[in-house]
């Protein structure tokens, strides 16, 4: 998750006008990750904090199906769905960038004179071998 902006708790329930109670259900049926949880110090005492993007696309997501399909439901088709999701962090001197991998279509490496040499296919065998 690196560097991505951060939403806190209070902004998150009133962004999307959901409840403490309904945020927490969602956490302890597994349709939002105990690891998004991200507790920091602040001057008002300690907060909690998402990733943006990750956590408002997922809420998003769970208020759009919360009509049609039961809560539980929903968690099974996401635990299945968080197993392909692994993800390729970048880290640089200038910070770290997240990717799922099920996203990500090309690595290259660029030699001085332009030449480009996938990398992916070598990854995923990685990752074949590691299942």
């Amino acid at each position: 998750m690196g560097n991505e902006n951060l939403i806190s708790k209070r902004e998150l329930l009133e962004k999307y006008g959901i409840s403490y109670g309904a945020l927490y259900r969602w956490k302890r049926k597994g349709l939002i990750p105990d690891e998004w949880f991200i507790k920091k110090s602040t001057v008002t005492g300690q907060e909690t904090f998402f990733p943006e993007r990750l956590v408002c696309e997922r809420v998003e997501m769970i208020l759009t199906k919360k009509e049609d399909v039961l809560l539980d439901e929903l968690a099974r088709e996401l635990s299945g769905e968080e197993k392909k999701n692994e993800f390729i962090v970048l880290s640089t001197e200038y910070g770290e960038k997240s990717f799922r991998l099920c996203d990500v279509r090309a690595i290259n490496i660029v030699d001085r004179h332009g030449n480009k040499t996938d990398i992916l296919s070598y990854i995923q065998k990685a990752l074949d071998k590691k299942e």
